[in-house]
Parts: C-alpha cells; sequence; structure tokens
C-alpha cells in the first residue's frame, strides 16, 4: 500500500520524541512522569521533544485544558521544539488515509455493538468483514492482516500480549463520526516522523494494534518504551478521568524530584533547593533508560 502522497516518509535517523496529551483534564503527576520520561529521553540522545494535543474527542474534552497543560510544561521547564501540532487539524490527513485504506479494500464498515461482541466472548471476530454494510451509523474496521502480539521494548524488555486480541480487526472510525485513536496516533506520529515512543505501560496492548497498522500502511514504527503506571492502589491508575489532582505550577522542583524518583534516576536530596534549569540539566545528563523499573505498576 502506498501512502507517499498523504504521509511523509517514516523514521530518520534523527531521534525525534513527544509527548501527546489529551485535553480531558490538566497535567497530574502521572503525566508529569510520561512527559518528563519522554523528554530526558529525547534531550539525552540530543534529539527533539514535541508535544502533541490529541483534542479528537471534544466530548471528553475540559474547557481550556490544552492551554493550561501547555502553560504547565513552560512552567517545568519542559519546552518544546517545535510547533505545538492539534488533531483537531489533521482531519483532511485522517481521510484521506482512509480514502486509501477504502480504496486499496484494507477496511470494512461495522455495526456491531460493544454489547454484541462482549456476549461472543469480548474478541471481534470480523463478523462484518464479508457483509456490505451501510455507510450510515458505522464504524470503519481495518482489516489486521498482521496481528503483532510481541514486541521488544525498551523497557519492558520482550511484551507478550493477548494474540486473539492482537488479530482483531480494530476500529479507525467510531459510528459517531470521530476519529480513533489507533489511526490518529499512527498517522501523526509517521507525520511527524517520530522515532522513539516513551509512555506508560498502559498502552502495551494497544501498541501491538499499532505496530500492526505500521505494516498496513507499509511504514517504519517507531521504537516503543513503556515505564511504569503510578497507581493509587493496585490496578487503580493516577489519571484524569480518576479525578487526580492537577500538579502544582508554582512549585515544579518538588514534583519533578519525586518524578525522577519513581523513574529510578536517583537524583540527591541537594537537587530540591535546584532551579528548574538545574534540575533538569542534571537528569538529561544523568538520565539512563535502563534504571527505569520494569514494572507496570509502582503504587505511591
Amino acid at each position: 500500500m502506498e501512502f507517499n502522497k498523504t504521509l511523509r516518509p517514516g523514521i530518520t535517523q534523527q531521534y525525534r520524541g513527544r509527548f501527546a496529551p489529551s485535553p480531558s483534564g490538566f497535567l497530574h503527576f502521572g503525566s508529569l512522569i510520561a512527559a518528563l520520561a519522554s523528554y530526558l529521553d529525547a534531550k539525552h540522545n540530543n534529539g527533539q521533544w514535541l508535544v502533541r494535543i490529541e483534542d479528537i474527542d471534544p466530548p471528553r474534552e475540559k474547557k481550556g485544558a490544552s492551554a493550561e497543560i501547555l502553560k504547565t510544561l513552560d512552567a517545568y521547564g519542559l519546552h518544546w521544539d517545535e510547533e505545538v501540532l492539534y488533531q483537531s487539524q489533521q482531519s483532511a490527513l485522517y481521510q484521506a488515509v482512509l480514502a486509501e485504506l477504502a480504496q486499496q479494500k484494507s477496511s470494512y464498515y461495522c455495526r456491531c455493538t460493544r454489547a454484541q461482541i462482549k456476549a461472543i466472548g469480548g474478541i471481534y471476530l470480523g463478523h462484518c468483514r464479508d457483509i456490505e454494510q451501510p455507510q450510515n451509523n458505522s464504524a470503519i474496521r481495518v482489516i489486521n492482516r498482521f496481528g503483532v502480539s510481541q514486541y521488544n521494548d525498551l523497557i519492558q524488555g520482550q511484551v507478550n500480549c493477548n494474540a486473539a486480541l492482537a488479530k482483531e480487526d480494530f476500529i479507525v472510525l467510531r459510528k459517531d463520526g470521530l476519529f480513533a485513536y489507533q489511526l490518529a496516533v499512527v498517522v501523526d506520529d509517521i507525520y511527524q516522523n517520530i522515532s522513539h515512543v516513551i509512555r506508560g505501560c498502559d498502552l502495551l496492548e494497544p501498541t501491538a494494534r499499532q505496530l500492526s497498522f505500521y505494516q498496513t500502511l507499509q511504514k517504519l514504527p517507531p521504537q516503543h518504551g513503556h515505564f511504569p503506571l503510578a497507581v493509587t492502589e493496585k490496578g487503580f491508575k493516577l489519571s484524569k478521568q480518576n479525578n487526580a489532582p492537577e500538579i502544582d505550577k508554582s512549585s515544579p522542583v518538588p514534583s519533578l524530584f519525586s518524578a525522577l524518583t519513581f523513574l529510578g534516576q536517583q537524583p540527591n536530596d541537594e537537587l530540591l533547593d535546584a532551579s528548574v534549569d538545574e534540575l533538569l540539566h542534571w537528569a538529561i545528563s544523568h538520565w539512563s533508560i535502563s534504571q527505569v523499573p520494569k514494572s507496570q505498576e509502582i503504587v505511591l
């Protein structure tokens, strides 16, 4: 499949990382860990660090969150290297990719509901693949010919995902007309020539789907590294959906210090008296991805 008319060529030799928050709320400690880990890995490797706002789900967005996220990153000394990309401005590109998937007969309309899929065991089995479903009130699924279920992670080592789930034909356009995460994240990582994706372990299985999608698009994927999730108790992720408290913009050093400790970087206590720039300078020069814990969750 040829996407050269709609997408940039793919990965370059230069390190290009990114932080891609959704504006469903303000940045909390878990968000800071994600931003800091991706930033430090990029800067330690003399790379560029980009920020992308994943604002493709308007019903879930919090008013003013996008601007507040950027103000918080700035207050924490995490300055991005290129203009911020907003997914809400990428619709034409997403539509072009969807059109080419359809032209290549690599997608189809599906009307199956979550309840129907749950009733057959929770794994979608391609029911609509050979059925001529109407476009109205239908999702679009991509034909998943690759089903990647294993990959090598920069932090976790070999990752083994649910093989049946990895083979699913996954949704790229929702029934409500909104672009699906799997489509937008892969297309934008290709568009921005992202070479490394450092993010939380909640995305271990979605990464497998994304790796399959890269093969569908005939593009080389970035390298992935997944750090442990910050949880308040086992299985309870620190997140916007769980009303995690916003981090304090007026006093960033203690939170940065705590995030470095969480990531296994062992900052010494003297750095609590450092400025933001001094602390980040130390963190960039001492960053070691091999010291990041290999567990999938850490209870705070």
